[in-house]
C-alpha cells in the first residue's frame, strides 16, 4: 500500500520534470533563473524534510504521510495557475515543501522491515520512482502540446485522487515503532556514521542535479528536442532503473555488501556523466545515459539501507528525514550551479557531476562493510 501511494505521488511529480524548463521559458527564465527555480522546490524541501520525519517519529507515519500528500495538490493546482515568475517560484517553493515526504517514506519502510531485507526493500523504493519517471514524464509529453499548464493541473487532480486512496488504504505501521521522541537533526549527525552517509548523499545528489537541472535544455540546443523527446530518454532511463532496483537488487545485496554496490554505481554515473556531454550523435548518448541510469539505480538504495540500518528505532523518522535533507540541500546548490556553468559552456555540468561522483566513491570506500558488527543491533525484535 505505502508503494502504491509513493508511486502516485511521485508520477505527479514526474509529470513536471520535462515540461517545466519549457514551462519557465513562457515566463522568460533564463538558464541561472531555471536553476534557482528547482533550488526554491529543493530549499523548501531541505528546510521541512527533518520537520515531517521528526514529528511522524511523534504522531505517526500514515497522518504525515496524508498531510503531505494534500499538500501536494494544492501546491501543483497553484503552479498551474501561475500567471509570473515569482508565482511560479512560490508555488515550486509550496511543492518542495510537502514533497519532503520520502523520508517518512522510508521510515515507515525500516519500521517494518528485517535488516537482511533493507537493501532489497530500498530498492523497491527506487523502483517506485523509476515507475513515477516512467508514467509521469510520458503524461508530461503528452498533454504539453496542450499548453505546459495542463501537466500542471492533472499533476494536481493525480494528486487529490491520491490522499483519497491513502486515507482509505495507508494503515499506520506497527506501534511500538512510533510514538518515541526523535531526535533533532543537530544530534542526528553527531553519529559519526550517519553523518558520513549524509555527506556521501549530499554529494551524490549534486552531481545527479546537473543532470535533472539542464538535460532539456541541453538537448534542445544540442540536438534541437522538445518536451516530448525529452520524455521519451527520461522514460526510457527510468525503465532500465526500475528494472534493476525492481528486481535485481535482491540478487546484488545478496552477494555484494551496501558498501561495494555504492562504490561501483558512485563509478559508473562517473563515467556516464564525463562521457555524456561529449556524444556526437543522440544514439551515442544512449551508452553514458544507460550508465547513469545503472549507476543511480544501484547507488542510491544501498546509501538509504547503509543509513537505515545505522538509525535507532526512536529516531528514524528523525534519521532518513536527515539524510533526504541532505539530498535537498544539495538540490538547493547543484541546480544555481548547474544553470550557471551551462550558461557557460553546455558540458560543464557533467564534468563537475563526474568529478563529485569519484569524490563519492573514495567517501564511500571509507565506510564500514555490511558487517552486523558494523551497525547498532535492533532494538526492536521485527
Amino acid at each position: 500500500m505505502l508503494f502504491s501511494v509513493v508511486i502516485i505521488d511521485l508520477i505527479g511529480f514526474g509529470i513536471m520534470i520535462p515540461v517545466l524548463p519549457f514551462y519557465a521559458r513562457e515566463f522568460g527564465a533564463s538558464g541561472t533563473t531555471l536553476g534557482l527555480l528547482f533550488s526554491a522546490f529543493a530549499a523548501a524541501q531541505f528546510l521541512c524534510a527533518p520537520l515531517w520525519g521528526r514529528l511522524s517519529d511523534r504522531i505517526g507515519r500514515r497522518r504525515v504521510m496524508l498531510m503531505t500528500i494534500a499538500g501536494t495538490a494544492l501546491a501543483l493546482l497553484g503552479l498551474g495557475f501561475a500567471r509570473s515568475l515569482l508565482w511560479l517560484f512560490l508555488a515550486r517553493a509550496a511543492g518542495g515543501a510537502f514533497a519532503a515526504n520520502i523520508g517518512v517514506a522510508s521510515a515507515y519502510i525500516t519500521d517494518v522491515t528485517p535488516e537482511q531485507e533493507r537493501t532489497r526493500w530500498m530498492g523497491m523504493l527506487g523502483a517506485c520512482f523509476g515507475v513515477g519517471f516512467v508514467l509521469g514524464p510520458a503524461i508530461g509529453g503528452l498533454l504539453s502540446p496542450y499548453g505546459y499548464a495542463v501537466p500542471m493541473f492533472a499533476a494536481a487532480g493525480l494528486a487529490g485522487a491520491n490522499w483519497i486512496h491513502a486515507a482509505f488504504s495507508l494503515p499506520e505501521p506497527p506501534a511500538r515503532a512510533l510514538g518515541l521522541a526523535g531526535a533533532a537533526p543537530a544530534g542526528v549527525l553527531r553519529v559519526p556514521l550517519i553523518r558520513r552517509l549524509c555527506v556521501a548523499n549530499f554529494v551524490f545528489t549534486l552531481a545527479v542535479t546537473q543532470l535533472e537541472t539542464v538535460f532539456a535544455i541541453f538537448m534542445g540546443n544540442r540536438f534541437g528536442y522538445d518536451a516530448l523527446e525529452v520524455a521519451v530518454l527520461l522514460i526510457a532511463m527510468a525503465v532500465l532503473m526500475g528494472a534493476i532496483q525492481g528486481g535485481g537488487m535482491k540478487t546484488l545485496a545478496a552477494r555484494w555488501s551496501e558498501r561495494s554496490l555504492a562504490i561501483a554505481g558512485s563509478l559508473l554515473l562517473a563515467v556516464g556523466f564525463l562521457v555524456l556531454p561529449q556524444a556526437p550523435s543522440v544514439a551515442l548518448l544512449l551508452v553514458p545515459l544507460a550508465l547513469c541510469a545503472v549507476g543511480r539505480a544501484i547507488l542510491q538504495p544501498a546509501l538509504m539501507s547503509m543509513v537505515s540500518l545505522a538509525a535507532e528505532a526512536s529516531a528514524r523518522g528523525s534519521v532518513m528525514g536527515t539524510f533526504q535533507a541532505s539530498a535537498s540541500l544539495a538540490r538547493v546548490l547543484g541546480p544555481i550551479a548547474a544553470g550557471w556553468l551551462y550558461d557557460r559552456q553546455l558540458g560543464a555540468p557533467f564534468f563537475l557531476a563526474g568529478a563529485l561522483l569519484v569524490a563519492v566513491a573514495v567517501q564511500v570506500r571509507g565506510l564500514p562493510s555490511r558487517d552486523p558488527a558494523s551497525y547498532p543491533p535492533p532494538l526492536v525484535e521485527l
